[in-house]
């Protein structure tokens, strides 16, 4: 094994990883210190894939629940969902990607330093294997800090990992459990909630202590994803507050205090904590080695350097110093790449993180991009927005997938698209077109001379631009 090389980076999930293999292709000898058994990350292995992989069969069994509808004839017995296949494909899925990252190492030479890393100074790591050995290796030009986050409770609730679990053990579950509920309604939290309700849970409740489910989203969307959910017969709590959690044994117990400050208990099979992730720096020596932090995250200036020099970071460790930063894959590995780029001498520009599409893959989908229409009015632009409802196109119909609307956020001085959000069919997909069109600054006009194919589901992008300028053709 080599000791010495041009860059290290610490951790193989999707900003790691990606920053590896780009470091790698401009011609710099790279190595990547993992401690887990596997590559890929959170994302590959206990986030975006198994969850996406669930959802996907959820969605599959919604259809096959409606075989007569599409005049489809299956037999008598009741349609049914065996989860033991179901697992057993998501892992299947899962190890196919990882294995293939391990092949991409392979291919563009990167080492893999099995064990957890420790920053000495002076591009110095130590490494510590499974065993307890210890060795060195250095980084001649860059070390790239790429650990990741993982799950945080709220005060007054402890994960024991068997009835107060975190996504990790919601994704593994064998068989469908009976009542669950979901604490916290951000993309995991309503992700999950789509997955046991279309599995068959009959009892699923959401709890979310602000004011409306998926916060961050524009608050229109919000609000259909909200009554999407009861009608689906899920339970919606919202500015609620969990105040306590007790595994009872065959049930989880929890006592919640509701908006007019009456408590409520409530029991279910499990409890999903899905309030958060926090970062991942134990072990790391990084606040020893003098790397500013805040709130626990590695503070970064806009090329991801920190306050040591030669030592970047990037992904779901890291803060800006100006609100929360993202927790996205897609933008990990955005941010790899720029890293890499730098260290290898490219001019490089800073990410434009309004520019950042985010995806919910629950039922209805949601995909967002830019500035909501609060955020937009809050910067002090004159606003107007548009919508048009997927109901109405005849892609949704065929699809039989007629719910949601999307809707554009945009500026009167010079028309500029400062926000699209969509909730509905194909969303997470349709959402590209959105960034494309706020990375080359679209203005709503060029959006309506856009031609739309149809029949399609991204005609309701193109109606909603007509929208906005008051005009819908078919609405």
């Amino acid at each position: 094994m080599a000791s010495a090389f041009d860059v290290v980076v610490i951790g193989a999930g999707t900003g790691g990883y990606v920053a590896a293999i780009r470091a790698a292709q401009l011609g710099l000898t790279t190595a990547v210190v993992e401690r887990e058994n596997v590559l890929g990350g959170t994302c590959l292995n206990t986030g975006c894939i198994p969850t996406k992989a669930l959802l996907e069969h959820a969605h599959a069994f919604k259809v096959a629940k409606a075989a007569k509808d599409w005049g489809i004839t299956l037999g008598e017995a009741a349609v049914g969902l065996d989860l033991n296949v179901v697992q057993d494909r998501k892992d299947k899925i899962v190890k196919g990607l990882t294995g293939g990252i391990g092949l991409l190492f392979k291919k563009n030479k990167i080492e893999w330093i099995k064990g957890s890393a420790r920053l000495l100074g002076k591009g110095t790591i130590e490494v510590t294997d499974a065993a307890g050995a210890t060795s060195q290796i250095t980084a001649g030009k860059e070390i790239i800090v790429a650990t990741g986050s993982s799950p945080r409770s709220v005060p007054g609730i402890s994960f024991d990992y068997q009835r107060i679990i975190t996504s990790t053990e919601a994704m593994n579950l064998r068989s469908v459990p009976r009542s669950i509920i979901v604490l916290g309604s951000g993309a995991v939290g309503v992700e999950f909630a789509s997955i046991f309700n279309s599995f068959g849970t009959t009892d699923v409740t959401v709890i979310e202590l602000l004011p409306r489910i998926v916060p961050n989203e524009d608050a229109a969307v919000s609000e259909l994803l909200e009554k999407s959910f009861r009608k689906k017969k899920i339970r919606v709590l919202t500015g609620t507050k969990v105040t306590a959690a007790a595994n009872k044994g065959d049930v989880v117990e929890i006592t919640a205090q509701l908006p007019d400050g009456k408590t409520e208990t409530v029991s279910a099979e499990y409890l999903l904590v899905a309030t958060g992730r926090g970062p991942v720096t134990d072990g790391l020596g990084a606040e020893e080695l003098g790397l500013v932090m805040e709130r626990g995250y590695i503070k970064v200036d806009e090329l991801l350097r920190t306050s040591v020099p030669g030592i970047s970071a990037v992904g779901d460790v890291i803060t800006l110093g100006d609100g929360a930063h993202k927790q996205l894959a897609h933008l990990s590995s955005a941010e790899g790449i720029l890293v890499a780029e730098r260290i290898a001498g490219h001019a490089v520009r800073p990410i434009t993180y309004d520019h950042v599409p985010g995806c919910t893959y629950c039922d209805p989908e949601i995909g967002s991009v830019g500035l909501t229409e609060a955020q937009a009015k809050e910067r002090g632009y004159d606003v107007r927005v548009g919508s048009f409802p997927f109901g109405v196109l005849g892609r949704a119909k065929i699809a039989n997938e007629t719910e949601g609307f999307v809707k554009i956020v945009a500026e009167t001085k010079y028309d500029e698209i400062l926000g699209v959000h969509m909730i509905g069919p194909r969303a997470t997909e349709l959402v590209a077109q959105a960034t494309l069109a706020l990375r080359l600054e679209c203005t709503v006009e060029e959006l309506i001379r856009t031609i739309q194919a149809h029949p399609t589901m991204s005609e309701a992008v193109g109606e909603a631009a007509h929208a906005t300028h008051g005009a819908p053709i078919h609405m």
